[in-house]
């Protein structure tokens, strides 16, 4: 029986028949009249029972089962948080410090080259107290006591693990399944697999917050927002965190509303016409976003105006929500977007690479965005949203146990380590409260329940309401994927 059955096919294939040039017609003639016939006897309940109710989408693929969440915010922690000093509790470390690893423990495990020329790798407990919260008693640093506070609407991930022990590639493989550039990221995934929920906004938004410390910021590059081989607009559009939003959105001195739209008139006459002699259906691409910029003169100024909000809504994310740029005026504006019909916002938060000066730094970049991220999920709670909302907390990778450079009792430096690390999940269909994974007393490997990058994104999907096996994009012969062609699997432990 089929799921959908008042989705109407026949406008997406009007669409098809449109965008086939002369050549392309008769060079897939035999297929393109079969798919004729085949649409005229078609009954209008094909595919989708309600699926504009379902998922909000005018121009999606069918989801394969109903989603349990609608849209995602992701927060990427740049640098790679060390889950030693803030989720991951090792109390028994205490007794190690400065001692070195044992061999038993780091089983020669490839190491970056900021350690390994070191001549021993002593130890370093994590400074800061702990303390248990929630029903479930997860373990929380004292730098995020706000965080603490909504421990029963989180569920932690202990045993991450990844293929990369450099940021570029290990940011590439969290965001694109893969460590080579040039892939589909999550969000453009989403894009092409849900479709848009607004005609005046992106499907997918990208703000970078800039951290209060910038002791060593990592590179942020724009491949990571990339559609890849996925159409170009599917693109993550990158939102500025100071002036005007959008660059060139607003219309020149002098220029009108009018002018404007008979100038995209003629930009679109000229684009049909290369279309007809090129084919290239990223002419088309470029045609819808001309169109979508016009409509976001209006809507993106609504969207940025954030003195609007009430004073509560900054008692709730705090005052440093008010200063553009930083990560909670960018976690407000993320809740704003979604609440608009945005499909996907990606916030990148810098600094988190701590090779050293570990309580220099440390302390503020958790301040940045402890209460920020309480407010967004209590503010997604009370406006119903949080339960059709997916937001994913996480680095790249994790850090070491072991110093790197000089180890005080007050201060020490932690490397990459791929081996382990914590994320957190909120809302959308994952498990309030729960906990899944653990490490050893090192944090250093896995104890137990082990996932994987693909697991994680394979567990996305499922929750957006995609087999990640069946949900796939062909290009050059092959059925590309999110999860690629190694074996991974949804971790139903971590669904409600």
């Amino acid at each position: 029986m089929n799921p959908f059955p008042d989705f109407n096919p026949t406008p997406l294939f009007k669409d098809y028949v449109r965008y086939e040039t002369r050549r392309q017609f008769f060079k897939r003639g035999a297929s393109l009249l079969g798919t004729a016939a085949l649409a005229s006897l078609a009954p209008h309940t094909l595919l989708a029972g309600d699926q504009k109710k379902l998922i909000g989408a005018s121009h999606a693929i069918a989801p394969h089962f109903a989603p349990k969440a609608k849209r995602v915010i992701y927060l990427h922690m740049v640098g790679g948080p060390p889950q030693m000093d803030l989720f991951d509790y090792k109390p028994v470390m205490a007794q190690w410090f400065d001692k070195d690893l044992p061999d038993s423990v780091r089983m020669g495990q490839r190491l970056t080259g900021m350690t390994s020329g070191q001549a021993r790798f002593p130890v370093a407990p994590s400074k800061y107290k702990f303390s248990q919260h929630g029903k479930g008693g997860m373990w929380f640093t004292e730098l995020l006591p706000w965080t603490a506070k909504m421990a029963d609407d989180l569920c932690f991930i202990r045993s991450m693990h990844t293929d990369a022990i450099n940021h570029e590639p290990a940011i590439t493989f969290m965001q694109t399944g893969n460590q080579v550039t040039g892939r589909p990221c999550l969000g453009s995934w989403i894009s092409y697999g849900l479709g848009s929920m607004n005609d005046s906004l992106p499907t997918f938004v990208v703000l970078v917050a800039k951290p209060t410390n910038t002791e060593q910021i990592q590179a942020i590059s724009g491949r990571l927002w990339s559609s890849g081989f996925l159409p170009g607009e599917h693109a993550g559009v990158s939102f500025r965190s100071a002036g005007d939003p959008i660059l060139f959105i607003n219309n020149p001195d002098g220029v009108d509303a009018k002018v404007r739209r008979k100038t995209l008139d003629g930009l679109n006459a000229l684009n049909e016409l290369n279309f007809r002699e090129v084919g290239d259906p990223e002419t088309h691409t470029r045609i819808q976003q001309y169109e979508l910029a016009f409509r976001m003169q209006s809507s993106v100024p609504d969207l940025a105006a954030i003195t609007s909000e009430p004073e509560s809504t900054y008692k709730l994310y705090g005052d440093e929500a008010k200063k553009p740029g930083t990560f909670a005026n960018s976690a407000l504006l993320a809740r704003r977007l979604v609440e608009r019909g945005v499909r996907f916002v990606q916030i990148y938060h810098n600094n988190w690479d701590t090779h050293g000066n570990v309580s220099g730094r440390l302390p503020d970049q958790c301040k940045d965005v402890d209460q920020a991220c309480y407010g967004l999920i209590q503010d997604l709670k009370q406006r119903g949203m949080l339960e059709d909302t997916l937001v994913i907390w996480g680095g790249e990778f994790g850090r070491t146990i072991y110093s790197q450079g000089g180890l005080t009792k007050n201060n020490y430096g932690r490397d990459h380590h791929p081996r382990c690390f914590t994320m957190w999940m909120a809302g959308g269909g994952s498990r309030p409260g729960s906990v899944y994974g653990e490490t050893d007393d090192f944090s250093y490997n896995i104890a137990k329940d082990p996932v994987s990058v693909h697991d994680f994104h394979a567990t996305a999907l499922k929750l957006l309401g995609f087999d990640h096996e069946r949900f796939t994009f062909r290009k050059q012969g092959l059925d590309q994927r999110l999860t690629g062609v190694e074996p991974s699997k949804v971790i139903d432990a971590l669904l409600a």
